[in-house]
């Protein structure tokens, strides 16, 4: 039991760092809604895993990456917002998952909650694995990203293949939203991805500091949720997003303080 909260905390922390980085490349692109309606493609993965007797996660890590290259190409075909195209589909999935799990309750709460009882040593270094290269990469286009935000036409011109750093960054946040199932469940998973971005989005002066405190506050976000799941024996969930609210009304609260001064 020592070792699961352990290594708990650990996936927690790494995860929460690449999605608190990930996701401040979201909010600037206004997707935030696609992390959120991303995660939940992963439940009939998941569910099928149950079913046929192989990793869960496997399965929701396969939704997760179909889903994201089928999004990316409809959105260049159409011309439509990754938003729109997540939206009009994704809550679908989120039903056939629930369905697929039939009367397996416990087996559909630990998907939608998080069940951090499963959590190893090898789901630890995988998480560490997968985190770093996220990072790593996310980093590696985030100029790129930014560019192509102030003018497509520009990053063209400047080099920028915008359509395979957009899959890229969809693959990204496919790969953090796999991980981060275990610890938050689909439901919650979303999160970890939009809301520390946003605290750290209201009292940022530059684009580094943005970023950087948007990784911190993912980190604590999921570190704090889940210590205190621990302690109370409950879906950790519920907590890291408590947790991470809790960081963005303090941030809240010093950009109004910050403006009254």
């Amino acid at each position: 039991m020592v070792d699961s909260v352990i290594f708990s905390l650990i996936v927690g922390a790494v995860v929460g760092f690449a999605a608190g980085y990930l996701g401040s490349i979201m909010v600037l692109e206004k997707m935030a809604l696609v992390g959120d309606a991303m995660s939940h493609v992963a439940l009939p993965g998941l569910a099928l895993g149950v079913l046929l007797n192989f990793n869960p996660i496997l399965g929701g890590f396969i939704f997760l990456f179909v889903a994201a290259i089928l999004v990316w190409y409809v959105g260049r075909v159409t011309k439509l917002s990754y938003e729109t195209i997540i939206g009009t589909t994704f809550t679908l999935a989120l039903a056939i998952g629930i369905l697929m799990y039939g009367d397996r309750l416990d087996a559909l709460e630990a998907a939608l909650f998080g069940d951090i009882s499963k959590v190893d040593l090898t789901y630890t270094v995988i998480a560490i694995v997968i985190s770093l290269s996220v990072v790593l990469l996310t980093h590696s286009i985030y100029k790129k990203i930014v560019l192509s935000l102030i003018s497509e036409e520009l990053a063209i011109a400047k080099g920028v293949n915008v359509a395979r750093t957009n899959l890229l960054y969809l693959l990204l946040v496919s790969a953090t939203v796999a991980i981060g199932i275990q610890v938050t469940g689909t439901l919650l998973v979303g999160f970890l991805v939009v809301t520390p971005a946003a605290a750290a989005r209201i009292i940022s002066s530059n684009l580094l500091k943005y970023a950087v405190l948007s990784a911190t506050f993912g980190t604590l976000s999921a570190v704090t949720g889940i210590a205190l799941a621990n302690s109370l024996d409950i879906p950790p969930g519920p907590l890291v997003v408590i947790s991470g609210v809790a960081i963005f009304v303090v941030a809240l609260v010093i950009r109004l303080r910050t403006k009254m001064t």
